[in-house]
């Protein structure tokens, strides 16, 4: 894939790499309002601290993870990196292994935080290597919820309902709804957001209108994805768009 350096100022423009149903995101932190991501994302201050306010805790440090769904506010002065971990793989589970945990739902501290600032430092970055060096190689933890999960990042505009692919991995819609929780900590529902949300972002990387791509994502209309990407990123997508963020779509 073709990846972009960060830029050496002091008010970088944005890059956002997407693949796989991983996501991830550098450049200024853009006054993000409070907002709850559909999976897990790690946090880093590349040239300063971030500060994280969540469910009544405020975090201080070069990195925090934050689980999905917990309305969180970042506030920092420097470039931040943003990566988002699919739900269906144990990244996001070896990631938080490697975390320090501390009072209420975040993480703090990543023991290879060194690394991953040079990481993010290099030019040009190598959106795999951030992950990588973030959470160790990636595999699926159960077979039927990566089943499930394929199914979703394949075909996201596909209205695929938890019975439907309960039944395509012989399970019951309540276990598999169990299931997918425990194994990806989200739900159906918002994971399946996301996936539709990855789709929009590789349709505008390759020339899409922001319209039609949301409605071919699988959102019921125009004004659905609006809400929804406010609600997941702390910004409007046309915000994001016009402060001349980048967007590459990797393998």
């Amino acid at each position: 894939m073709t990846v972009a350096p960060l830029p050496e100022t002091d008010d970088p423009a944005a890059v956002v790499w997407l693949w796989a149903g991983h996501a991830l995101y550098v450049g200024p932190s853009l006054a993000l309002q409070p907002h709850s991501t559909a999976v897990s994302v790690m946090v880093t201050g590349v040239g300063a601290d971030v500060e994280v306010r969540a469910a009544g805790h405020t975090c201080v440090g070069r990195t925090v993870l934050i689980p999905p769904r917990t309305i969180h506010r970042v506030s920092t002065a420097s470039t931040v990196a943003f990566c988002y971990f699919d739900a269906g793989s144990r990244r996001v589970q070896r990631c938080r292994d490697a975390m320090s945990q501390i009072e209420g739902p975040l993480a703090l501290h990543h023991v290879r935080e060194k690394e991953i600032l040079r990481t993010l430092r290099a030019s040009p970055i190598d959106p795999v290597t951030v992950l990588d060096v973030a959470a160790g190689a990636d595999s699926i933890a159960d077979e039927r919820i990566a089943q499930a999960t394929a199914s979703l990042r394949a075909h996201p505009g596909h209205d695929y309902s938890a019975a439907d692919l309960a039944a395509q991995v012989h399970l019951s819609t309540s276990r598999f709804l169990q299931l997918f929780a425990a194994h990806t900590g989200t739900s159906f529902r918002r994971y399946r957001l996301w996936t539709r949300m990855c789709r929009v972002g590789e349709s505008i990387a390759k020339g899409g209108d922001l319209t039609t791509a949301a409605v071919d994502a699988g959102f019921a209309s125009p004004s659905h994805f609006s809400d929804t990407f406010h609600a997941m990123f702390g910004l409007s997508a046309s915000t994001l768009l016009a402060s001349g963020a980048t967007l590459v779509v990797g393998d």
